[in-house]
């Protein structure tokens, strides 16, 4: 049975590097699943970005709209986006069945240090620095609205990122199962 899984946290909460790790695992046990990476993405749907809500909008909406379709297939999905407003996240779950939202919870000084030091793909380069500028950053000078009722909730100044993939591999694997999730296997709709 595929399932659909939206990281979400502030920049610098160790979204990407906990997604890695889960993604990893996964594919130890031969089970697969696709990684939609915002900071990517956003480069193909907004090339110039200005971080508006009714960019932001679109953006999570796409988003959102890509891991259906994908789950759809028998996909399985990690996103990997901040989604800094409960209505991203709402939106995809509404649309996607096996939903799993997983807070990925860090103080935003610790979010403020990790950022500073991250070399990225593909995201932006000084997020907090920007905020000094005005620009619009979550937990800084734009909202984080803070998952209510996440499935899982990982605190990442408490955790390192094997340990947190463990965690949410087992939650993932105790909901859904093996059966259906390995390479090769015709998974169940």
């Amino acid at each position: 049975m595929a399932w659909v899984m939206w990281l979400t946290g502030l920049p610098g909460s160790g979204k990407t590097t906990i997604a890695d790790a889960v993604s990893q695992a996964l594919e130890k046990m031969g089970i697969s699943a696709r990684r939609l990476e915002l900071d990517e993405i956003r480069r193909y749907i907004t090339p110039v970005p200005t971080y508006s809500e009714m960019e932001r909008d679109i953006v999570y909406r796409s988003l959102g709209y890509m891991a259906k379709l994908l789950f759809e297939e028998g996909k399985n999905v990690i996103i990997d986006a901040t989604a800094n407003r409960k209505s991203y996240r709402d939106f995809a779950r509404d649309l996607i069945p096996n939903f799993i939202e997983v807070y990925i919870k860090a103080p935003l000084d610790l979010c403020m240090k990790r950022e500073s030091i991250r070399d990225a793909k593909y995201s932006p380069k000084g997020i907090y620095e920007r905020a000094k500028s005005g620009a619009n950053v979550p937990g800084v000078n734009v909202p984080y609205e803070a998952p209510e009722k996440p499935e899982i909730v990982i605190e990442t100044s408490r955790m390192e990122a094997h340990e947190a993939a463990e965690v949410i591999v087992e939650w993932v694997i105790g909901r859904f199962g093996s059966a259906g999730m390995r390479r090769g296997d015709d998974p169940e709709i």
